[in-house]
């Protein structure tokens, strides 16, 4: 029998969501207080993350959403920069494996919250060319492109207010599309995400979520979802956040098993090429056996133990995420 911790390392293990101390914090390439910096990334043989640029959702006025392409932007230049030479800036998915070949560790930039390109789609162009793969729609409250799966009271959210997408948000999807920008449904209410799939010309793909049939949390897929997911070639990427793992759950409650309960789920409803791994740490994401990047060999082990082998393992540690980030590239405009 192979063994786990040699399989792992063979593995080319890629996180599609981290976020970053903002706008301060510990260095990356330092062995810090964070769950994710360049040692841990080492000694748990994780090959490569997207890293966010998360905006925080505020008000809808011009002013704000001026703060918000800044500070996305100050994030994004803050995300290339941060290996410096001991990692390596990765923009498309033939540089991922590259990076991978060459023994690098990938750091590819995103951003978390279309609030960010406010009421004007030509800015994601400027986020893209600071090396973007992917944006999240909405964060937690509605936005200008699209409903929340978490209304914010205290911005005067209603359940809905766009019943999906919003004019400019499909117009959003289309200059993502026309970029090669994945489109994130994470965090997007139910409406907005089965709107997206249909609409996206290249598969969406949820970058931190969990199955609600075995954790109702707004913020998980239901089976309707994770079905129109698999029906336009979409991957959902599990996530290490406890109270989406198990109701109300914190970490020292949730397990490795909890974790790999919501992947065979995932895997038994729409098949092994429709489904990856996440964490959100320093973002919310960690528990008891993954705690931080330096246990992403737990993880391969578990999922050994319910019988995944080595090309399914390679599928969930980032192979389907590339696919599709692959397939948004070529189809880009």
């Amino acid at each position: 029998m192979t063994d786990p911790d040699s399989l792992h390392r063979s593995l080319l293990t890629f996180d599609t969501h981290i976020d970053i101390p903002w706008p301060e914090g510990p260095a990356f390439t330092d062995d810090t207080s964070r769950r994710v910096d360049l040692p841990k990334m080492r000694r748990g043989h994780l090959a490569g993350a997207c890293f966010v640029a998360y905006v925080p959702q505020g008000p809808r006025t011009e002013a704000a959403h001026r703060a918000a392409l800044e500070r996305a932007t100050a994030m994004l230049v803050a995300i290339g920069a941060m290996g410096g030479a001991a990692a390596r800036l990765c923009t498309t998915a033939d540089a991922i494996e590259q990076a991978h070949r060459d023994g690098i560790t990938a750091i590819v930039p995103a951003v978390e919250n279309g609030h960010a390109c406010g009421g004007d789609v030509g800015r994601l162009r400027g986020l893209h060319d600071l090396g973007a793969c992917y944006l999240t729609l909405t964060h937690n409250g509605h936005n200008a492109l699209a409903d929340s799966a978490n209304p914010r009271a205290d911005l005067g959210d209603a359940t809905a207010e766009h019943g999906g997408l919003s004019p400019l948000g499909r117009q959003a999807i289309a200059e993502l599309n026309r970029l090669g920008m994945l489109v994130d449904i994470a965090h997007s209410s139910k409406a907005t995400m089965l709107q997206a799939a249909l609409l996206s010309r290249s598969p969406v793909v949820s970058t931190h979520s969990c199955i609600r049939a075995l954790c109702d949390h707004p913020r998980n897929l239901d089976d309707e979802q994770l079905d129109a997911l698999s029906d336009v070639g979409g991957v959902i990427q599990i996530t290490a956040v406890p109270s989406f793992l198990r109701a109300g759950a914190r970490e020292a409650e949730v397990s490795v098993a909890d974790y790999a309960n919501h992947i065979d789920y995932a895997v038994r409803r729409i098949g092994i090429e429709h489904v990856g791994i996440s964490s959100d740490f320093d973002g919310g994401g960690g528990f008891v056996g993954f705690h931080d990047a330096g246990d992403c060999a737990n993880i391969t082990a578990e999922l050994m133990r319910r019988g995944y082998g080595p090309s399914e393992l390679a599928r969930l540690w980032g192979g389907n995420f590339l696919r599709v980030l692959r397939l948004a590239e070529r189809r880009a405009n």
